[in-house]
């Protein structure tokens, strides 16, 4: 399996990255994409990363579902959240016994891909990177943040390292048996991201100016986290350990303004959420996201508001019924507020 190629299904800015960094690695890889245009761009300019030293070139190979090998080893999945199901339902039949799909994705998305290939050909993933389809066949890279890698059935293995050893030129991913820890933080970092994505302006400016906010929409995610019996890890600036429900407000507050200077230093000022509504007016994958953290709080008997109100807001702006307003953001604020007064 180690000379077979990995094959990336969803060459986006996840995907996309990815892929060009398994290339320059030396390690043979092809990527799958519904988006012919840009599948089409691939095959004649090659794979294009641009990055503050210049432009990674990744001369790969290149299709759509329609003309993709039918055999596949060791696949990278980083369609958006929304889309696992059929993709996971595509690729099944395509998998060697022997072979693995690993979830490089945002979300909670290695059950529904278990259900299709099984736990022990599922490996989890956290990656954390910033980047942006700018056009077909060209990937804004804003910066590369964490990753870390795992099997889902628990655990770690030889394949779940040598995935590692493969993506070095990238850089350093964890391995590790929580997986989920990072995958839970990073939905709670998320709910903060994706509540910038309401107003237009940069994601450092909002988080500031909306803290109440901000601080209830992860705590909530960490109270469901707690209930399912995580353990949060952190990562890159982030410290979930600063945003759950017990924590100190003075180290909140630290965490705050560490964070905010952190994403002010990032090229990538607007979240992908952000991008996906204002300008590729596409449906985001919020929803899908969260609906496990939902659903696994209505177990618990645990009550989400803002997070459901994000959500709810995220589907209107979808629809083109709102326009985004930084009074979203205030109405959260206000709420947040409300219900930190009940609490006390």
């Amino acid at each position: 399996m180690k000379n077979n190629p990995y094959t990336v299904v969803g060459a986006g800015a996840i995907g996309g990255t990815l892929a060009a960094h398994l290339h320059a690695q030396g390690v043979p890889v092809q990527v799958v994409d519904a988006d012919a245009d840009h599948v089409e761009a691939i095959k004649k300019h090659g794979l294009q990363i641009k990055r503050p030293t210049g432009v990674l070139v990744a001369h790969v190979s290149a299709y759509t579902p329609e003309d993709a090998p039918d055999r596949m080893e060791r696949v990278l999945l980083a369609v958006k959240a929304q889309a696992t199901d059929s993709a996971a339902a595509w690729i099944a039949p395509r998998l060697s016994s022997d072979g693995y799909i690993a979830s490089m994705q945002n979300g909670l998305n290695e059950a529904i891909i278990a259900a299709h290939v099984g736990a022990d050909r599922t490996l989890t993933a956290f990656v954390d990177l910033f980047a942006d389809v700018l056009e077909p066949g060209v990937i804004s890279d804003g910066g590369i943040g964490a990753m870390a890698l795992g099997e889902f059935a628990g655990g770690v293995s030889d394949r779940v390292r040598q995935l590692a050893e493969d993506l070095r030129h990238w850089g350093t991913p964890k391995v590790t048996d929580n997986v989920a820890g990072f995958l839970w933080s990073k939905l709670g970092f998320g709910a903060m991201l994706t509540a910038t994505a309401l107003a237009d302006a940069d994601m450092s400016e909002l988080i500031d100016r909306h803290r109440p906010a901000m601080n209830e929409l992860a705590a909530e995610v960490f109270d469901v986290a707690a209930a399912e019996g995580i353990r949060l890890e952190g990562f890159d600036a982030f410290d979930p350990a600063s945003y759950v429900r017990s924590a100190d407000p003075a180290r909140n507050s630290e965490a705050t303004d560490d964070l905010i200077k952190w994403l002010s230093t990032q090229t990538k000022t607007r979240s992908g959420i952000w991008r996906d509504i204002a300008v590729r007016h596409r449906p985001t994958e919020v929803p899908t996201q969260y609906e496990p953290v939902i659903d696994a709080a209505a177990r618990h008997w645990l009550k989400l508001p803002l997070i459901e109100e994000l959500v709810a807001v995220i589907r209107g702006l979808e629809a083109g019924s709102i326009a985004m307003d930084e009074e979203h953001l205030a109405r959260l604020d206000r709420k947040a507020i409300e219900k930190m007064d009940t609490v006390r």
